[in-house]
């Protein structure tokens, strides 16, 4: 069976096992597929990028909680009463 690899690096476990940190950077701030018998097992990301993609799932939360929000009624208010 067919599996998508969805990183542009990968790398056996034996490769992982041998050198974790070289492996981590050889996908250059990216992903690193980890294969084992050539299917892929999990991938492996480095802390910047992975800060990265949680705070665009926040920013997406928070998206979808605004446009939910978006057909409420508003509620007047000036300037002074803040």
């Amino acid at each position: 069976m067919a599996h998508p690899i969805l990183a542009p690096v990968a790398a056996s476990i034996t490769e992982l096992k041998r050198d974790p940190m070289g492996t981590v950077a050889s996908g250059e701030g990216g992903p690193v597929a980890i294969l084992n018998r050539n299917e892929p097992a999990f991938y492996c990301v480095p802390a910047p990028a992975f800060e990265a993609l949680l705070e665009k799932i926040e920013d997406l939360e928070l998206n979808a909680l605004a446009d939910s929000r978006a057909g409420q009624d508003e509620i007047p208010v000036t300037l002074d009463a803040l």
